[in-house]
This record gives structure tokens, C-alpha cells and sequence, in this order.
């Protein structure tokens, strides 16, 4: 029998319904993994071992009744960016080291509803700004492929925890490549949804036109099914999309015969690693025996998403994160002499050095003087951006790609280079600022670490990338690999 762990979300509802196993078993066997693996790979930061089995149990006495559904007595983790009731909530940040919310977020409520068992809340880099989940106040996350290297950024927690087996899935965040750039280095599948799909109301904002949450998990089949309990309206946020859901695994087995894949020529240039170029085309040629054609197209202004993403982005962090001031929650500072200490005091012991630096950069763009020249010239560029992708899915229905432009770099190794930190993102800022769909699957092995195909829909096309995905997934193995038994 494969161990519990190695199972799939499908494999577990499947396992469950045939009362393989019970709930409470699946979990107390992940718990007791995260006690005795978590030291090595710093995935978690909060567990909640109590509130878990007390889950397990309950899904487990509906389980006996017949009740059914997909995710019904399932463990599962969030990032801690999600508000959880009760449960230490702290975007990985020492300002929010205290917070504990009296509400779930949406999408937190809509898969406890659905019966999800939490184990806990993973690791981030602090407020979702990072690369490498090296700026966590609670320590870097471990690569379990190579824990000398980084498992990427800001959802690392989640997609190394997801590698190491110590959760079968989990939700993570995308505000430029942060669900996508992990799910790669770590080796497992992540989708971004589109822009709205997927509620915001309790995820802390980091850039607000840009955040958004999605599934994390080891295939595309439990993607597809994390993302049917996720996706839809939500009348507490704004920036929700009221359009009817559909059922993403529905689709998963069609042919991709007469499929248009596209291949964006700006993707594929020197700065992309050359064993990296040759992965990808694998994988390509993999989706042209199935069915699928592969055309040329260019996206002329990709190559301005990094500098556009890093006036707008920082803009939106430093107006969302004035809310952080010592005064209603989060950290203050001891003693303070008066209202401006405490405020300066506050964010400066607070916050981290990435944040900070976000912080100066955004409220630079946003000023007076600057606003014209940085700020309103990025939101143009981020207009030239998407219409270029408009035109690409004029003559495709996809399009193809490396996630990101090299293997797991090692711990420490771009630290004193912000600016090639940031592009690490090179490849999937885009999607963010056009506001698509994309997603992240298992490709290959460069230099013993994992490789990330990235595959971009158009708008609400998550079905279909899903589909991509899962046909990928049935004639590859890459999904199955592993850095531990």
C-alpha cells in the first residue's frame, strides 16, 4: 500500500470513501511528520494540531452517516496570509507576529465548509515580497530537493511542505509569480487563477490590482478540484467577478487535438538557462504528441513587466501597509515618547529590510513630484502588456513557457542583488499585470532540482489549462517525482 503521505487529494477522497483509512489516521500521521521533518524544512508556522484532529473527527462521523464530497475530511494547509479565526495569522511578518483574526477568510470559510481538515498555517516571505521565502521573520524555508537551496517565493512554505509530503495540498498567493516560481522550484503543480476568480476578502493585500489566491497541490486533478471550492463571487470583495463557476475537473480527459500552444519568442532568449530551454521543449514536443501545435508569437513588451511591476507593485504595499502603525494591532513599540515615535519606531522595528525597501520605492512613485513620471508611465506599459497578449490569443488558445529562468538557486546567493532577485519573476510578472490565468507543472530535473512549465489562458480559461495540465500529467511522470520516500 503507498504510504498515506505519498497519496494524492483524489487518492485520499478515494481512500476515505473505501474507509481505507479514516480521517483522524491520515491526519495524526501528517501531524506527527510535520513534528518530526518541520525542524529541517521550516515549513510551518503555525499548527494547529488540536483543531485538526477535532476536524478529522467530525469529518469522519459524516463520513460514517455517507455523506460524500471531494475534500470532505482531507488535510490540508494555508498560507499564512489567510485570516483564520482564531489561529495566529502573520503574513510572515514580526508586525503581525500577535495577530490573531476573529473572522475567516473567504476562502478559508469555503473549504472548511466543504469539510478540509487544517493542519496549520506555512511559512511566506514576509507580506508576500520575495523570491526565495528569505525574508520571513521566522527563517528561510528549506528546498527539501536541496536544502542548501531556496524553494522560491512568497509561497515557498506551502509548495515545499507540498514537496515533503507533509500536507498533500495547500493555498498560496500570486502577486507576480508567487504561487507559479515556488510550485517550479519545488517540483509541484500551482495555478494562478484569473484576476477575480478567486476572493480576497480576508488575504492580507500586499499590491491589491495584483494579489491573487489559488490552489497548490502535486497534480492537475487536485488543482482542478481545490479550485471548484474556491472559485466564485464574493460580495465582500469588490474586486470579485460575479460569472458562473464551472466544474474544472469536468474537462480534464478531453483530447488536446487541434490545440494551439503558443510560444512567445521573448521567453526564449539568452537570459533563459540553456538545459532549462532543452526541458522546456520536451515537455513541448510531449504536448505535440498528444495533439497540440506549436506556434511563434511575441509579446514586444514583456521584457518592461519587471521594471513596471516594481513601480506598481511597491505603490499599492506602501498605501496598504499604513495600516501597520502600532495604534489598533499588529506589533508596537515599547514606550513610546509620543504619537511620531511611535509610528517610526513601530515600522522600524516592525517590518523587514525587503518590506521597507518596497515601502520607500512605492511612496517615492506615489508622490507629488515623481507620481507622472513612474507611477502613471508603469500603468501605461502595464496597458501595452496586456494588449499584447490580446493579440497573442488572437492566433493561440495557450501559451507555453519556462516558469522561471534557472533551478533553485542556493540560500544567500542574491541577497546583495535585489534587482536580480526580482527577476527571478521575469517570466510571470506578466500574467499578473494582465490580470490571466497561469499556472505552473512539472517538467523535468535540471542539476538534480525541479523544472516548471508554465502554461498562460486567456481570461477565465482556467479549464482549459487544467486540461493541458492533467493530459501532460498522464503521459509524463515529472508530477510523481520526489525528494524523499
Amino acid at each position: 500500500m503507498t504510504a498515506l503521505h505519498q497519496l494524492t487529494l483524489a487518492e485520499i477522497h478515494q481512500g476515505l470513501a473505501q474507509k481505507d483509512f479514516s480521517s483522524r489516521e491520515i491526519t495524526q500521521h501528517l501531524l506527527d511528520r510535520i513534528r518530526s521533518l518541520d525542524k529541517t524544512y521550516n515549513c510551518f508556522i503555525t499548527l494547529d494540531k488540536k483543531g485538526a484532529l477535532e476536524a478529522a473527527d467530525a469529518a469522519d462521523s459524516l463520513l460514517a452517516k455517507g455523506s460524500e464530497g471531494a475534500l470532505l475530511g482531507v488535510p490540508f494547509a494555508h498560507k499564512d496570509i489567510f485570516c483564520t479565526n482564531g489561529i495566529r495569522t502573520s503574513c510572515g511578518s514580526k508586525m503581525l507576529d500577535n495577530f490573531v483574526p476573529p473572522y475567516d477568510a473567504t476562502v478559508v470559510a469555503k473549504l472548511k465548509n466543504q469539510g478540509v481538515v487544517m493542519l496549520g498555517k506555512t511559512n511566506m516571505d514576509e507580506f508576500a515580497m520575495g523570491s526565495s521565502n528569505e525574508t520571513s521573520f521566522y527563517g528561510a524555508v528549506k528546498n527539501p530537493w536541496d536544502t542548501n537551496r531556496v524553494p522560491g517565493g512568497s509561497s515557498g512554505g506551502s509548495a515545499a511542505a507540498i514537496a515533503a509530503r507533509l500536507t498533500p495540498a495547500a493555498t498560496g498567493t500570486d502577486t507576480g509569480g508567487s504561487i507559479r516560481q515556488p510550485a517550479a522550484l519545488c517540483g509541484i503543480t500551482g495555478l494562478k487563477p484569473t484576476y477575480g476568480r478567486v476572493s480576497r476578502y480576508g488575504m492580507i493585500a500586499f499590491a491589491s490590482s495584483l494579489d491573487q489566491g489559488g490552489p497548490m497541490a502535486r497534480t492537475a486533478e487536485d488543482a482542478a478540484i481545490l479550485l471548484n471550492a474556491m472559485a466564485g463571487y464574493d460580495n465582500k470583495d469588490s474586486t470579485c467577478t460575479d460569472i458562473p463557476v464551472p466544474d474544472y475537473t469536468a474537462e480534464l480527459t478531453q483530447p488536446l487535438k487541434g490545440l494551439r500552444i503558443g510560444l512567445p519568442r521573448e521567453y526564449f532568449d539568452e537570459r533563459l538557462n540553456e538545459d532549462m530551454a532543452q526541458t522546456v521543449h520536451c515537455a513541448l514536443a510531449e504536448l505535440e504528441k498528444l495533439g497540440a501545435t506549436l506556434i511563434d508569437v511575441d509579446l514586444p513588451n514583456s521584457a518592461l513587466s519587471v521594471p513596471a511591476y516594481y513601480v506598481i507593485a511597491p505603490a499599492e504595499a506602501s498605501s496598504n501597509l499604513s495600516r501597520f502603525d502600532g495604534v489598533r494591532y499588529g506589533y508596537r513599540c515599547n514606550d513610546p515618547k509620543d504619537l511620531e515615535d511611535l509610528y517610526t519606531r513601530t515600522r522600524s522595528e516592525g517590518f523587514g529590510d525587503e518590506v521597507k525597501r518596497r515601502i520607500l520605492i512605492g511612496t517615492y512613485a506615489l508622490s507629488a513630484g515623481y507620481y507622472d513620471a513612474y507611477y502613471r508611465k508603469a500603468q501605461q506599459i502595464r496597458r501595452l502588456i496586456n494588449q499584447d497578449f490580446v493579440s497573442a490569443f488572437e492566433q493561440v488558445d495557450i501559451i507555453a513557457g519556462p516558469t522561471s529562468p534557472s533551478p533553485a538557486f542556493k540560500f544567500g546567493s542574491k541577497n546583495n542583488d535585489p534587482v536580480s532577485m526580482y527577476l527571478e519573476d521575469i517570466y510571470t510578472i506578466a500574467v499578473n499585470l494582465a490580470g490571466l490565468p497561469g499556472m505552473s507543472i512539472p517538467a523535468g530535473i535540471v542539476d538534480k532540482m525541479p523544472v516548471g512549465l508554465q502554461l498562460v489562458g486567456n481570461y477565465f480559461a482556467e479549464a482549459k489549462l487544467l486540461n493541458v495540465a492533467h493530459q501532460y500529467q498522464t503521459v509524463t511522470d515529472w508530477h510523481k517525482a520526489s525528494p524523499i520516500d
